[in-house]
């Protein structure tokens, strides 16, 4: 027995002065490798988590706000486009005066004195009245709707049928093979009244400035 061992232990417990006994417990080493790992792999996730919140705020977010920013170009190319086709944008038109215009008013319908009637309705509208007179017959009894606007091709034959339809609705427009610059409106069969001059003035509006009286669109938007 060692001159350290204290009286009553012996045994396993005897102090030799080079060992003395290990009163814990030994580590477990499997649970720590264990406890790393996961420590390591929630590292890992976090991490990456953490990249892909700075590339959605930033260098994500940068490329999706170009993406916006190229479909509002695109949405803004497409209103310019139709702005310039259609009646929101396009380009002023300069439109002849009614009182520039003559025309004729000839009867396709079985209804005696409405040309006259007509006529007198344009007249006080401003427009010079040249013959009245029933329809020739190519159109007599043929014309199922409101009439048929008839002038010279071209783009002055153009716009004053374009003036005079606006006091109309539901016509058809042609075109023939006249030199002079008289209009022909033939009367149809499911002509009622001419169109109230208010409703006129704003399709008149709407030719001749399409950008300041077309609906406007949210996007640009209708």
């Amino acid at each position: 027995m060692s001159m350290l061992t204290p009286p009553g232990m012996g045994g396993k417990y005897r102090i030799t002065g080079n060992r003395y006994p290990r009163m814990r417990r030994p580590r477990n080493r499997r649970r720590i490798v264990l406890a790393s790992t996961a420590a390591v792999v929630a590292l890992s996730v976090g991490g990456w988590g953490t990249l892909q919140l700075i590339d959605i705020f930033s260098g994500g977010g940068t490329s999706a706000n170009a993406a916006g920013s190229n479909s509002k170009a695109k949405d803004g190319a497409g209103c310019a486009t139709d702005a310039k086709s259609g009646p929101a944008g396009g380009k002023k038109l300069d439109l002849p005066e009614p009182d520039s215009i003559e025309v004729n008013v000839l009867n396709a319908t079985d209804r005696s004195g409405l040309a006259k009637s007509i006529a007198d309705e344009l007249k006080k509208r401003g427009f010079k009245i040249g013959d009245v007179a029933n329809a020739p017959d190519e159109f007599d009894k043929k014309v199922d709707n409101t009439g048929v606007l008839l002038g010279a091709p071209g783009k002055e034959g153009d716009a004053r049928l374009k003036v005079l339809g606006a006091h109309f609705k539901d016509v058809d427009t042609r075109f023939d093979d006249r030199k002079g610059d008289d209009v022909d409106f033939v009367i149809g069969k499911a002509y009622d009244k001419l169109a109230k001059e208010k409703e006129a003035d704003k399709a008149l509006t709407a030719l001749s400035d399409p950008k300041h009286s077309g609906p406007s669109r949210g996007h640009c938007k209708d």
